[in-house]
């Protein structure tokens, strides 16, 4: 279950207050550390470990809508060619070579599926932080076996010093310098974005221009200090829509949310659709 005791398989989580940073450890139903400071686990099995000062509003991240709808999609197979190349990338890759299970942190994990998928190829300890709770709540009932955080992956990742083999980012949140931190020596970082032709024919119909933006040298640059690069590759593929499912991208990408797109989602149909990421692989320096 999420949360094991089991030293093999604890995840590292580390305590949120402010100056604090110690390490977590299950007692009951909450999560305590040795300073008294505790976090109750939720019914559906995920913790929230976000603090005050860590919120950018009152209602954090995205919501259950959106978190739904990429769920639904994904169940329906639209969107799983990135998360099973993802998944083998990250299951040929030498780690945890010193323990029985490697610890595999999904940044941004939305719904979950990405490292549910990444964990289901390896025994490996996996922790999704996300800042929604609708987004820790949906995986926590999906994939019961994981441990699901609510923290703010922009601030200090409530992870204890070089103590993950694995970091993943799958459109997701994107820390550097925290990252570098919590991995251990030699640890790894995967990185998928959204590539430039990314849903080009939706974002066009929907926004009426044809706009393509690069998002991979910035990746890399960002990353250079703590990071080496070791692999880019490009996932891409195009896939025929129905109208119902090309709300769900809109819901989930919060396209054609605005007042001025809705004549134009109107008349959305059939549509086929370029689905494409960038994915980088580097390695801590």
């Amino acid at each position: 279950m999420a949360f094991d005791l089991s030293e093999s398989r604890r995840p590292p989580l580390a305590c949120t207050v402010r100056g604090c940073n110690l390490p977590l450890q299950r007692r009951d139903r909450s999560l305590v550390c040795d300073a008294g400071h505790s976090y109750d686990i939720a019914r559906s099995g995920y913790v929230n470990l976000l603090q005050p000062q860590d919120r950018r509003s009152r209602v954090a991240g995205d919501s259950k809508a959106a978190i739904e709808a990429r769920a639904a999609l994904l169940d329906a197979g639209v969107g799983r060619t990135l998360i099973n190349a993802i998944a083998d990338l990250a299951a040929a890759l030498e780690l945890g070579r010193l323990k029985a299970a490697p610890t595999v942190v999904d940044l941004g994990c939305g719904s979950g599926e990405g490292l549910a998928a990444i964990v289901g190829q390896r025994a490996a300890t996996g922790i999704g932080i996300d800042l929604s709770p609708a987004a820790a709540d949906h995986s926590a009932r999906r994939f019961p076996d994981l441990a699901w955080v609510v923290a703010n992956a922009d601030r200090r990742l409530p992870l204890l010093d070089a103590s993950v083999d694995l970091v993943v980012s799958i459109h997701g949140r994107r820390n550097p310098a925290e990252t570098a931190r919590v991995l251990q020596p030699h640890g790894c970082l995967l990185i998928a974005v959204p590539a430039a032709d990314d849903l080009i024919e939706l974002r066009e119909l929907v926004q009426g221009a044809r706009v393509e933006r690069d998002r991979g040298e910035a990746v890399l640059a960002e990353h250079q200090t703590q990071f080496e690069s070791i692999e880019r590759s490009a996932i891409r593929e195009a896939v025929e829509l129905d109208r119902d499912s090309l709300l769900e991208v809109l819901r989930g990408t919060y396209r054609g949310a605005r007042r001025a797109a809705a004549e134009r989602v109107a008349t959305l149909d059939r549509l086929r659709v370029t689905m494409a990421s960038d994915v980088f692989l580097l390695r801590l320096r």
